[in-house]
């Protein structure tokens, strides 16, 4: 098949729309596919003998603040510009009604889209994309979770009424999402816990969603051998500085725990500068155990979890969670909270708490130091576990097993 994969931005490092687009890229060229990636700033990292189409945009998010508003007027060339500068100088995220638009505009343009034999939009649901549709295209979403959740938590950790509608205006773009996922018909997602929920807030028909794990590379994620495993030394990613993460109750536990032992939280991700979590940082007085890398690349992310005596997960919310995944396929110890598809992912290898409770992970983070032969067993199993579940070979199979059927019925409706 001719595959066109959508995406409206791919974060290589952090982030898991541009770790799927990679890796899924990767797999159903191995099975004999003909793979190109249509994406919006940042681009994703693919192999060599995958196209990257870059449909570059203002990216205006990757400015400082005061340099959003201030760009060159001449820039402002096009109506997807102009929304995208005035949804910045509003507060709205309009990146993927913008790159909706780039996109139908490119594949509309000569035809471009008769090259392929399906479209796979990774969760932009623009508006654009049923127009995509009406050009006879057989369209595939991927809606990893429904981006309401992420909406509903910002609001209740919102903390004045000001900073509650600037959440909702920023979250605009998922009324869109669920309008246009009305009007689509084959969708895939990454848990049975997201399967639930999508069902339940998109309100599309059960047999049009199906379920399919993301996988990974356990050639590349795996326990660096000549790194030996530091002491009191946790590890988290926080690929986004929200509540959603649950960072918040990570940080109050390392703060109780460092009264009784020496503790070291190393935290992955985006930098906190002047964000939500510094801000915690700041008011637990904890800055001396904490160190933050940043964004790092594959290659030290695996030293990271190799290093590391476990991993916590402490997030509110996840719609699959690949770092515990990864953390597990490096053999390393997690902690996850029963949050979203966590307890799917994680299973009987791990070990589970509550959300958003502190205690509860003072209790689980403070037992498993104690204890370096359970630590020892769950790196074991956690990694059987997930070659055994969560591999990129299937994901990809049961992918163009999808397509397939969006093509037969694409084929049907014009026969009608």
């Amino acid at each position: 098949m001719r595959i066109c994969l959508l995406s409206y931005r791919c974060y290589r490092y952090s982030g898991g729309q541009g770790i799927y687009i990679r890796y899924l890229s990767r797999s159903l060229r191995e099975l004999g596919h003909d793979v190109e990636v249509i994406s919006g700033p940042p681009y994703p990292e693919l192999d060599n003998g995958i196209k990257l189409i870059k449909l570059p945009s203002l990216d205006l998010y990757s400015l400082p603040e005061r340099q959003r508003f201030l760009i060159n007027p001449r820039k402002v060339n096009s109506l997807p510009n102009f929304i995208e500068w005035l949804g910045v100088c509003c507060g709205f995220l309009t990146e993927p009604l913008t790159f909706g638009m780039r996109a139908y505009s490119f594949l509309h343009s000569n035809n471009r889209y008769k090259k392929y034999d399906v479209i796979h939009d990774n969760q932009s649901l623009s508006y654009s994309i049923l127009k995509i549709k009406e050009l006879g295209i057989p369209v595939v979403t991927t809606i990893h979770h429904p981006i309401t959740i992420d909406r509903d938590l910002a609001i209740k950790a919102a903390r004045s009424l000001w900073q509650e509608m600037g959440i909702r205006r920023w979250y605009s773009f998922a009324n869109m999402q669920l309008n246009v996922a009305k009007k689509l018909s084959h969708f895939i997602t990454g848990s049975q816990n997201s399967y639930r929920q999508i069902i339940d807030i998109f309100k599309l028909p059960k047999d049009s969603l199906r379920v399919i794990y993301d996988g990974v590379d356990s050639s590349v994620f795996t326990r660096v051998p000549e790194v030996g495993r530091s002491e009191n030394r946790l590890l988290v990613i926080n690929s986004g500085d929200t509540p959603l993460k649950g960072l918040k109750y990570l940080l109050e536990a390392v703060a109780a725990l460092r009264s009784e032992r020496k503790i070291e939280l190393v935290i992955v991700g985006k930098p906190m500068k002047n964000g939500y979590t510094q801000g915690l940082v700041d008011c637990l007085g904890i800055d001396d155990c904490v160190t933050h890398v940043g964004q790092i690349d594959t290659a030290e992310l695996v030293n990271q979890y190799s290093l590391a005596t476990m991993v916590v997960v402490p997030s509110v919310y996840e719609g699959f969670g690949l770092p515990a995944a990864e953390a597990m396929c490096c053999s390393t110890p997690v902690i996850s909270t029963t949050a979203g598809a966590l307890p799917e992912i994680v299973g009987d290898a791990g070990i589970l708490v509550s959300p958003a409770d502190t205690r509860a992970l003072v209790e689980a983070i403070a037992g498993l130091l104690d204890n370096p032969d359970r630590r020892r067993h769950l790196g074991e199993i956690g990694r059987r576990r997930v070659m055994d579940m969560f591999n990129w070979k299937n994901t990809a199979k049961e992918t163009a097993d999808v397509y397939r059927e969006a093509i037969e019925y694409q084929n049907d409706f014009e026969a009608r």
